[in-house]
């Protein structure tokens, strides 16, 4: 499908730019409460969840949707700020219609976004989204005044999330004796993350729990993981848990600073799971270390790529059947947990496999060694089809012949920017690096050449 306005996770851009302006969104939420009042029969009216993060921007974004919904004959419940896989189970749970969260994730506040979650807890159908986009082409209406749709605030919308995330971890086990720091990115997460390590045993140290509306994911959180490890060390805990802005990415760190990835963290649920035989397969993405897959061979599971992003992620787990998927930047599906990727939760199954076995997470990670990764970018200009160029078809070859199988490389355009991403990983440091320059700089040359033959 050839999206206008969505991206592979909803609608995205700079504030009071196009899309993320109060008219658009206003007209968004009209546009997606047209297409969910659809089928609805007789008195039955839909509704909806509508959560944010602590962006200063999310109070105007929030009451244009909310007008929006309503002028579309839809009922609209507002939970405030809750992270992203909060909305997704409380949708479900309430079974609404349809959730939206406002929200840009780990970007810097003066940025934000609109994305919705069906009534089933996951990420649209590209079919409803193209719906959304269509009946975005038709002028605002409004229906008649009985018909409107009417707004509530749901109150206990962080008590009912706590106790989901608590349900996910063993009754049998407890988090005593544990001294955690959590960062919560002065997010979304802030007054709902701390509690349910604290309910569950754990001596917890928040940071990055007082929001402003500007300093989301401002040197804390999973994109800033040595504030975390900082912590960690200074308050001699035993482990670190990082969340993003909306609470849906997720970093560690040890009782010694150290910073473990969604790949490490993967490899330790994934280790816990297959002793107990519970573990068919693992879906990652391209950008997923190569030292993770050959891990995983040695567990007797194979790893499925995906392109990278969440919901591609998901979509391939779904296909296959499996449980446990995830990306190296921490978003990790656990999907007999949850239907969407959650920081908490994740956190929850890294820390049930540390309790049962009684181990730490440096131990639990040891065996996996992650191999060197350089990525490069390489600014082209749009439309230059590097994929048709000899020089660097030519520079490939050479490339995958000087790795052999001590590594791989993947050649990715970047989905918004005008470039072209060289990622070249290995067992060896320096040898990555040298063919990492000697590709990215073909890439250079051959479009260098392309210009000035245009």
């Amino acid at each position: 499908m050839t999206r206008k306005y969505f991206g592979t996770d909803g609608v995205r851009g700079r504030v009071g730019e196009t899309p993320i302006t109060p008219d658009f969104v206003l007209r968004l939420g009209f546009a997606a409460g047209e297409v969910l009042a659809r089928g609805k029969g007789g008195h039955e009216r839909p509704a909806v969840l509508i959560g944010k993060d602590t962006r200063i921007s999310g109070y105007m974004l929030e009451a244009a949707l909310q007008a929006g919904f309503a002028a579309a004959g839809v009922d609209v419940m507002l939970s405030g700020p809750m992270p992203t896989p909060a909305i997704a189970y409380l949708t479900r749970a309430l079974r609404l219609s349809a959730g939206i969260v406002i929200s840009a994730s780990h970007n810097p506040y003066d940025d934000n976004g609109i994305k919705f979650f069906s009534a089933q807890g996951g990420k649209l159908p590209d079919a409803v989204e193209a719906e959304i986009e269509a009946a975005l082409e038709r002028p605002l209406a409004c229906r008649p005044s009985a018909e409107l749709g009417k707004a509530k605030r749901l109150e206990d919308a962080a008590g009912r999330y706590i106790e989901f995330c608590k349900s996910t971890f063993p009754s049998s086990l407890d988090l005593r004796g544990l001294r955690i720091v959590v960062d919560c990115a002065h997010g979304a997460g802030y007054h709902v993350a701390p509690p349910v390590f604290h309910e569950l045993g754990a001596e917890v140290i928040p940071i990055g729990v007082t929001p402003d509306g500007r300093n989301i994911n401002e040197r804390v959180g999973a994109t800033h993981p040595k504030t975390l490890a900082a912590a960690v060390l200074q308050h001699r805990a035993d482990l670190g848990i990082a969340l993003d802005g909306d609470g849906d990415r997720l970093l560690m760190v040890d009782s010694e600073g150290r910073t473990y990835d969604g790949d490490q963290l993967l490899y330790v649920m994934a280790r816990h799971r297959a002793a107990r035989g519970a573990l068919p397969g693992v879906v990652g993405t391209v950008m997923t270390n190569l030292a993770l897959e050959r891990a995983l061979g040695t567990l007797g599971a194979p790893l499925a790529r995906a392109k990278v992003g969440d919901r591609y992620v998901l979509e391939l787990m779904q296909e296959k059947g499996w449980q446990l998927g995830g990306e190296n930047s921490g978003h990790i599906i656990c999907l007999d947990k949850h239907t969407t990727g959650d920081a908490i939760v994740a956190a929850l199954q890294v820390l049930t496999a540390l309790r049962t076995d009684g181990t730490t997470l440096e131990r639990a990670a040891g065996a996996l060694r992650l191999y060197p990764q350089v990525l490069k970018n390489v600014r082209l200009e749009r439309g230059f089809e590097w994929q048709k160029s000899e020089l660097i078809a030519r520079a490939r070859a050479d490339a995958e012949r000087r790795l052999g199988n001590r590594g791989r490389l993947l050649l990715r355009p970047s989905g918004t920017e005008p470039l072209l991403r060289v990622m070249v990983e290995g067992e060896n440091a320096v040898e990555v690096e040298a063919v990492a320059a000697d590709l990215a700089d073909a890439v250079e040359r051959s479009f260098s050449a392309a210009a000035k033959a245009a």
